[in-house]
């Protein structure tokens, strides 16, 4: 039998090398990290939109704001999809709801801060924020949840949301993974504190914003 040259042997070793150095690079069709149940990108009809009874999100100051680990962050308001900016709202503190269309506690939560947004009025700045890509899934429950308050005679949920498809608040503010997480901004746009833990009442919450952030109500 015929040996084959050495040439040739190297040849179709480099050839295996590289083959196998493909595949391993080779794009995935998805990512550990992605979350759970992301799903495809959807066009967002209006109707969800209005029926999610988001609010319109606050303008950004124009006044100088201080470095903050959120000052350079740029998402989309839930209402309507225009740029917000979570990091530049100065001149009171900020109360972040981070949750998500897929999280339990988070749908107990959501009222919570209602009715503590109501009781605080202009005192304090409340936002919820969708930390999932599923935009569409996060409205539906919004609106599903104000159909279960309607039937019970409670107040519908009307505070301003932001999507945030990367958890990229999460990411600044270095809080834990799982949600629910409260997120609580100083005025000058530093984070104080954060709860990484459902919150029983709006009482529960207010204590946690008094501690943090000083403002009692």
């Amino acid at each position: 039998m015929s040996r084959v040259p050495v040439f040739w042997k190297w040849a179709l070793t480099a050839v295996i090398v590289a083959l196998a150095a493909a595949v391993a690079f080779w794009p995935r069709g998805g990512s550990e990290n992605a979350g759970p149940a992301t799903g495809p990108t959807r066009t967002i009809e209006p109707g969800l939109r209005a029926a999610s009874g988001a609010a319109p999100c606050p303008a950004a100051s124009a006044a100088a704001q201080p470095p903050g680990p959120l000052t350079d962050l740029v998402l989309n308001c839930l209402a309507d999809a225009s740029p917000a900016y979570p990091g530049r709202l100065t001149g009171r503190p900020l109360v972040l709801n981070l949750w998500a269309y897929w999280c339990q506690p988070c749908r107990t939560e959501l009222p919570i801060f209602q009715e503590y947004a109501d009781r605080a009025g202009a005192a304090v700045q409340v936002l919820t924020v969708h930390s999932d890509p599923d935009e569409a899934k996060a409205l539906a429950l919004l609106a599903a949840l104000n159909d279960d308050l309607r039937a019970q005679g409670h107040a519908e949920l009307h505070l301003p949301g932001l999507q945030d498809p990367e958890a990229r608040v999460r990411a600044a503010a270095q809080a834990p993974t799982a949600l629910p997480i409260t997120v609580l901004v100083r005025p000058d746009g530093s984070i104080a504190d954060y709860v990484a833990r459902p919150l029983r009442d709006a009482d529960d919450l207010a204590a946690s914003v008094a501690g943090a952030l000083g403002v009692t109500v």
